[in-house]
């Protein structure tokens, strides 16, 4: 039986009933992976020797009659995470032989439920772009169609679920670096609430592995099903065993439905700020009619909506005040002097982006007061609605891109160049206020490429939007092999 396309919960249930060994499973996947991945490039560090000997430790667990949530598993790891003696340079030339001696928390989570780790997925330098290449490890390839993206920041796993090379993988999103790659790959990823997974050891080298509380940014779980997800993050989730581990657990609520037909579904398919293409469109509106027809209460509209302009506003100050922190001196006060330049109504996003990068304290804090404003807003419409529905991207993978810097790169939407980064808005609609987000297949564009929709959730009822994702499944299909 070919094994590499079936899912965690499949393979789980196949290796309890002794159908085929853990051994087995990653022979298979190894062999694949050294046979597709020379034209996907989506294992950039592999680690077949140990994945082996896991294997071989899975199947003598097993046989001595213990059980874990993923025993016997292959799976991959976002280049960016700390694996004891695998590079972490997250694409930085400069840091090609930065080894770490330790695992971050969710690696040594993966290996505590079972898992067996295949190897690391190629990521876009510092994790900085919607695609991922870099000059150490190079570039990694759409599975749909190889002249075009698979994503980023964690494209290599996207690719990697894409291929076959693993049942599941991590990564992380703080601009869509989760629910991209999906959209990109047709695969399924979610981004947790704020601080439901603990982040500790997917960090830049060479700082250390610290568990500091990340704004904006999450770790989470990528898949080839939505119950695959759900299983992933059950490993995933919980406190920080060395911080608020210590005084507190997690227990998620149940999804507040079990019917499609019990749900209330906000749909959004257009932004004020950037257009939405006609591919995207149409797999929005393909959930969207799914939804409708098992009797779901859909809205096209809602006051409740937190205004999506000062959204995407706010995210970029936010957002781009991080990234901006370990900038130089001089950089830094060059930022300053441009900023400073810029028209006090010139409201684009341009000018989010460049004033966020100089933001002083004070303003910090009073966007992040106007930030509370907007999760209060959030929880009011949840209180109407269970999940909302809109784009992860306004267009489906795109053509590779690697010329000039980010900030003068564009994105074609039907014919139409607009700024690159501008895409982002709809990757912030969850990221700025903290809340889950669940990335889907929703069909494919008129050229075969894949298209994906978020299914946006309540904090911490990460298990509603999932659950959602996993009805859906069933009504409109899921993950395809790449023809």
């Amino acid at each position: 039986m070919e094994w590499n396309f079936q899912s965690a919960e499949e393979l789980a249930a196949a290796l309890r009933a002794g159908e085929v060994t853990s051994v087995e499973l990653t022979d298979e996947a190894i062999a694949r992976i050294e046979r597709d991945d020379k034209v996907i490039n989506a294992i950039c560090v592999p680690d077949f020797d140990r994945a082996r000997a896991a294997a071989r430790d899975a199947d003598q667990v097993r046989a001595r009659g213990e059980d874990r949530p993923l025993l016997g598993i292959p799976v991959t790891v976002k280049e960016s995470y700390n694996i004891a003696g695998l590079p972490t340079t997250w694409g930085m030339a400069q840091h090609a032989n930065h080894v770490p001696s330790e695992d971050a928390v969710q690696v040594s989570r993966l290996k505590a439920a079972g898992a067996v780790v295949l190897g690391k997925t190629n990521v876009p330098l510092m994790l900085r772009d919607i695609q991922s290449f870099n000059e150490i490890y190079g570039t990694t390839n759409n599975p749909w169609d190889h002249d075009r993206t698979s994503g980023g920041s964690s494209g290599g796993s996207a690719a990697a679920l894409a291929s076959g090379f693993g049942a599941l993988s991590i990564g992380s999103d703080l601009a869509g670096s989760l629910r991209t790659p999906a959209h990109f790959c047709g695969v399924y990823a979610h981004k947790p609430t704020l601080g439901l997974a603990p982040t500790r050891g997917m960090v830049a080298p060479p700082a250390h592995a610290l568990p500091i509380d990340l704004d904006l940014a999450v770790v989470g779980p990528m898949a080839r099903t939505a119950r695959d997800l759900a299983l992933l993050l059950d490993v995933m989730a919980g406190p920080d065993p060395l911080t608020h581990g210590v005084g507190y657990d997690v227990a998620l609520p149940p999804a507040r439905h079990e019917r499609l037909s019990d749900f209330r579904v906000l749909i959004i398919e257009d932004h004020p700020l950037i257009p939405t293409g006609s591919a995207v469109r149409t797999g929005v509106n393909r959930v969207a009619d799914a939804l409708v027809d098992e009797g779901a209460r859909v809205e096209r509209h809602s006051p409740l909506l937190p205004d999506p302009t000062e959204a995407a506003t706010l995210y970029m100050l936010l957002m781009l005040s991080n990234a901006a922190a370990g900038l130089s001196v001089d950089v830094y006060e060059q930022l300053q002097t441009h900023a400073a330049a810029l028209s006090a109504d010139d409201r684009s996003l341009d000018a989010a982006r460049l004033r966020g990068m100089v933001l002083s304290h004070r303003d910090w804090v009073e966007a992040n007061n106007r930030r509370e404003l907007h999760r209060h807003g959030w929880r009011q419409l949840f209180a109407e609605f269970d999940a909302v529905v809109c784009p992860i991207t306004p267009t489906p993978a795109f053509p590779h891109d690697h010329n000039g810097s980010l900030e003068n790169r564009h994105i074609d939407i039907d014919g139409v160049d607009y700024p690159y980064f501008d895409q982002l808005v709809w990757a912030g609609m969850a990221t700025m206020p903290g809340l889950p987000a669940t990335a889907i297949p929703a069909g494919r564009s008129p050229e075969g490429l894949p298209v994906g929709v978020q299914l946006i959730g309540p904090m911490f009822e990460d298990r509603t939007p999932l659950r959602l994702a996993e009805l859906l499944e069933r009504k409109i299909g899921g993950f395809q092999t790449p023809k």
